[in-house]
């Protein structure tokens, strides 16, 4: 990292509540909680909010959470009853709502307040092994329908200078997402679409941008992402630090036993 921003992330964020399901998951977890955890020392410095950009919300138009006092989404099923009641109490970031609708709209993509939206399982599950007391001030970003990545990674760069105001900027999606085929029946796919991300991501700005506006050319593409917005977190992310590189941060191969799974770094870790 820079004196004068922060980095910025795309997050493979795992499944549901898992981090308040360790006696049923085990282990599993444990290298993308490690990397989670990891997270506040790659940054050097505490931020002063945190813009989440997740896959589990979209609108006609950008959204922008806006309560001062987030409540919870449980936007998963099947899951054991107790993570229904989890609370992760993190302060919201009105000031900060405001000033996120003020950049889109002035880059031309008008951004609407949402002054209900609660914390959804793509953001508390990823932030609570980053913030486990849940004092960072989070702000939510919603994805657009019609999941046009040129106009995500245009939002990443109207987004660009609340990195050198303390802010920072998570995507939280899942690089691999097709739940028809979880688990063994998506290895192949897997591998082959991560495989092409994570050399996408090692190539110049220039050529990084280009393919991931092809990516759903890539080797596997429609097999990995059916809809891709467990993808278009990554281009807001990289939007907003697009001419720096890109570092894998967290990967494996047996992500639920088959899938390969990745996150990045966009942007030099303080140390």
């Amino acid at each position: 990292m820079s004196q004068l921003a922060f980095p910025t992330y795309f997050l493979s964020h795992g499944g549901g509540p898992w981090p308040f399901m360790k006696d049923q998951f085990g282990g599993r977890y444990d290298v993308l909680e490690a990397s989670l955890q990891d997270i506040p020392r790659q940054l050097g410095a505490r931020p002063k909010a945190v813009l989440v950009v997740t896959a589990h919300w979209e609108g006609p138009q950008f959204l922008v959470s806006a309560s001062p006092n987030p409540g919870m989404i449980y936007d998963y099923s099947g899951f054991p009853a107790h993570t229904y009641q989890i609370q992760y109490p993190a302060p919201g970031a009105p000031a900060l709502a405001a000033q996120v609708k003020t950049l889109l709209d002035a880059a031309g993509h008008p951004a609407r307040l949402d002054h209900e939206r609660g914390f959804d399982h793509g953001t508390f599950s990823a932030l609570f092994p980053i913030y486990p007391e849940a004092d960072m001030p989070l702000v939510q970003l919603s994805l657009k329908h019609g999941y046009d990545a040129l106009t995500h990674i245009q939002v990443g760069r109207a987004l660009a200078s609340l990195r050198q105001q303390g802010v920072l900027i998570l995507g939280s999606g899942l690089s691999y997402h097709n739940l028809r085929q979880f688990g063994q029946p998506g290895a192949v796919a897997s591998q082959q679409f991560d495989a092409w991300l994570r050399q996408a991501m090692a190539l110049p700005p220039a050529e990084r941008l280009a393919h991931l506006l092809a990516w759903d050319q890539a080797p596997a593409a429609r097999q990995a992402h059916p809809r891709e917005d467990h993808l278009l977190p990554l281009m807001v992310a990289l939007g907003a630090a697009e001419n720096e590189p890109a570092q894998v941060v967290y990967h494996e191969d047996d992500f639920f036993g088959a899938l390969a799974v990745s996150s990045f770094r966009f942007g030099q870790a303080a140390d």
